[in-house]
């Protein structure tokens, strides 16, 4: 499988179909074959996705602490050797500050950027519970399979999911692939940058279209702080999605999620 070598990482990428280049980046201690329902609403284009450091098939080279910044170097590094320039960049939760920070640093690689379930900074109580899930690791261990799986479950999904047991047997497939079994470790060093995240000195100055995706029902990024990211973006817009949460594009309603990026596509097309 291929790999390329970053500044601080060997960088796990995929890269499939043909046509303008969509680079989808993950969420929090997610492998890039999260994103796999949005590649797949995306074949007239050449998807790349990857691993970012600290989770999947990527090798560290640096090791802990990071910065955002840092996994956008490794994104921007890979958008360079692979892909052609701009592109368009979607990421949803840690995938989406990733996303803020290749635009505001990379601008010439970044043709439209388009952050899902987003803030400009960590604050009140997502930042609180970030804070409380790396101290509970680092004090004691990981959370028993059974017990993350439902945890993180009512974090992704909205209350249709949950009240629908048809549903989420369905669901809890992808939350127990994506969740069940994690690096302490590395999920603390990802989730340490998230926290440390901010960019509201330097959004305004963002010249690169920002297109802000907001789900009504997230808990993990309620949708005014995506809001006032928009709102501080140089060229920020913001969608809202009725009736979806923070991982809704992860088999619940990524159809909505991807109609809603074609038409952001479609105005620059």
């Amino acid at each position: 499988m291929p790999h390329i070598k970053t500044s601080g990482a060997n960088l796990y990428y995929e890269q499939s179909g043909d046509g303008p280049d969509i680079v989808w980046i993950p969420g929090g201690d997610q492998r890039g074959r999260e994103m796999r329902w949005q590649v797949e609403g995306f074949p007239d284009f050449r998807n790349t996705i990857h691993d970012p450091r600290g989770v999947g098939e990527t090798g560290i080279i640096d090791q802990p602490p990071w910065t955002v910044k840092d996994m956008a170097r490794d994104c921007a590094e890979l958008i360079e050797a692979v892909c052609e320039p701009p592109v368009i960049v979607a990421g949803l939760s840690m995938g989406s500050m990733i996303t803020q920070e290749v635009a505001i640093n990379w601008p010439e690689l970044v043709r439209i950027a388009i952050p899902m379930g987003t803030e400009a900074y960590a604050s009140g109580f997502s930042r609180e519970w970030m804070e409380s899930e790396i101290r509970y690791r680092r004090n004691h261990g990981d959370l028993p399979p059974d017990f993350a799986m439902t945890h993180y479950g009512a974090f992704m999904y909205p209350s249709e999911v949950l009240g629908d047991e048809e549903l989420w047997n369905k669901l809890k497939q992808v939350t127990s692939e994506a969740y069940e079994h994690r690096d302490g470790a590395m999920l603390d060093a990802q989730w340490q940058a998230c926290c440390e995240f901010d960019t509201r000195d330097r959004l305004p100055g963002c010249k690169v279209p920002m297109h802000v995706i907001g789900f009504s029902q997230d808990m993990q990024a309620p949708p005014q702080l995506g809001r006032e990211a928009a709102e501080l973006a140089g060229d920020g817009h913001f969608h809202m999605l009725e009736g979806l949460g923070h991982l809704s594009l992860c088999g619940h309603k990524p159809e909505v999620v991807n109609a809603k990026i074609r038409e952001i596509v479609a105005a620059y097309a």
